[in-house]
């Protein structure tokens, strides 16, 4: 169902991949856009297992391609260094495929909310934070079910064992 990476000298191990996936900051989410065009819009997200949260506008670009076709990517680079003397890029990067759609259960919505704050909000006080999560039916929120993770990173790092 999803292709064997073609650079088997690149591919990283699934711990690794699902490690640049947990800790990153904002990765892309690829849709399928407008007349035929793919979307590939930055987000933040949190990662709860096999899934990744995101939140969103009730309306907009992202919300109409999910409705017309569930299937996505979501990229995360956890490295990118250019080495000039070597006419290369040291980088390393996840990419999960899976199928997402909008949260409708409440629960399952403060739950994705709680886990974005926990990652991008910990400082924030209690009383900020419940401020916030009590606005929970004015956005909506995005689940991403993970059906295939993959992961790569340049050669180099991969032979000595950087990754």
């Amino acid at each position: 169902m999803f292709r064997e990476m073609r650079r088997k000298n690149c591919v990283i191990s699934t711990e690794t991949a699902e490690k640049i996936l947990r800790e990153g900051d904002y990765g892309i989410l690829a849709l399928s856009g407008d007349d035929g065009y793919s979307y590939a819009v930055p987000i933040n997200y949190a990662v709860d297992g096999k899934k990744i949260y995101f939140h969103s506008a009730k309306v907009g670009h992202k919300i109409d391609a999910i409705a017309r076709n569930e299937k996505v990517s979501f990229c995360v680079v956890d490295r990118h260094e250019v080495i000039a003397e070597e006419f290369t890029t040291y980088f390393s990067s996840a990419i999960a495929f899976g199928r997402i759609k909008v949260v409708e259960d409440v629960a399952e919505k403060v739950h994705g909310l709680e886990l974005l704050a926990d990652k991008f909000c910990a400082s924030a006080s209690d009383e900020r934070r419940e401020r916030e999560l009590a606005r929970v039916d004015a956005l909506a929120v995005l689940v991403l079910e993970i059906e295939h993770l993959t992961g790569k990173a340049a050669r180099e790092l991969v032979k000595h064992g950087d990754m």
